[in-house]
């Protein structure tokens, strides 16, 4: 008979004929002695068992993790996504959005107990992500709506709302346009940050629709654009030149951002790639994100000419974002008008 491995805590017993290994781990709660046996199906794998004895070990074995509590963020967040009359009122774009808010809040909170979430916990969540305020912003307002929702349509036994009267960074000053020397420094960035700035500025959509762009929704000096606030889709004429950039990409799934055959990347991973390179330009690049890049390409299109209606045909920005941008461009183009005229009037020609 092969010798048994043995180890501290592991021990071996015959059940229903067969020599099985199990953990036995002893502690105390409250002055009592307490046991834990947690049996290991190794399936007669030497590494398995070694794999299964050292989760034990750290106590991370599936059974010896606490069961969720029934108030757990996971349980209330499918609650809400669950309640037919909250998601009739919405868009589909809110959707969306309150979607990739509440999956980013259940990564690290998902098993945690609502109830016993606290006003530092919700700061503390602020603070981590002082550096996007919106996203910030939106993430109280979502804690705020949940744990409402929690007590006065599931009755849930809460307290104070911890999110309640946290003040908000505030709606932001408008995103400003790229400037030229940036666009040029695109060939250092990620990949993954090149080939959505070129979607951006060459459809101008927000971000998140430029990433989710699929390969099929091009189709010679046709695409499909996206118009996530309207949740409508377009079809446009495609440039030349991103046609030809799209056509030059690496074919990696449905996607032109693939994470796999039929998903694509999120926005999170590529904003986080944008802002590891944006640090490597230094603090004159701090100011812009990749929403000044639709910004750029509402300026660049005023710059060549173009009327406020077919900058809103191409963009898809209210006439009132378009109006703004352009008076940045118009004022760029009289400047270097009248800074010409100076110097050619110094010169005498």
């Amino acid at each position: 008979m092969t010798k048994l491995p043995q180890k501290p805590r592991l021990e071996w017993k015959m059940v229903r004929g067969v020599i099985t290994p199990r953990h036995r781990a002893s502690y105390t709660v409250n002055g009592k002695r307490r046991e834990r046996v947690v049996t290991l199906d190794w399936q007669d794998d030497p590494q398995e068992l070694d794999r299964l004895y050292w989760l034990c070990e750290r106590g991370n074995h599936p059974i010896q993790k606490p069961k969720p509590p029934a108030t757990s963020w996971r349980v209330l967040v499918e609650a809400w996504r669950k309640d037919p009359i909250k998601q009739k009122s919405l868009s589909d774009e809110t959707k969306r959005s309150y979607r990739r808010t509440m999956d980013a809040l259940l990564e690290k909170n998902e098993s945690k107990d609502v109830s016993k979430t606290t006003r530092q916990h919700v700061r503390a969540i602020q603070a981590r992500l002082a550096d996007t305020p919106r996203k910030a912003d939106h993430t109280i307002q979502v804690i705020r709506m949940l744990w409402n929702y929690a007590k006065k349509t599931l009755d849930w036994p809460l307290g104070e709302n911890p999110a309640a009267e946290i003040k908000l960074f505030g709606p932001q000053r408008e995103l400003p346009a790229w400037p030229e020397w940036m666009v040029k420094a695109l060939p250092t960035a990620p990949a993954d940050v090149r080939t959505t700035s070129e979607l951006i500025l060459g459809t101008g959509q927000r971000p998140n629709a430029a990433i989710n762009m699929r390969r099929d929704q091009f189709d010679g000096e046709s695409m499909i654009v996206w118009d996530e606030k309207g949740d409508v889709a377009h079809d446009v004429f495609c440039p030349p030149r991103l046609a030809a950039f799209v056509k030059g990409l690496p074919i990696e799934g449905q996607h032109l951002l693939a994470k796999n055959l039929t998903q694509p990347k999120g926005y999170d991973s590529v904003e986080k790639q944008f802002r590891s390179w944006r640090k490597t330009l230094g603090d004159k690049a701090a100011p812009y994100s990749l929403h000044g890049l639709r910004k750029l390409a509402i300026v660049q299109l005023a710059e060549a000419g173009c009327s406020d209606a077919e900058i809103q045909a191409v963009t898809g920005q209210s006439a009132q974002m378009v109006a703004f941008y352009r008076a940045k461009a118009s004022k760029k183009r009289l400047s270097r008008a009248a800074q010409n005229r100076r110097d050619q009037n110094k010169n005498g020609t």
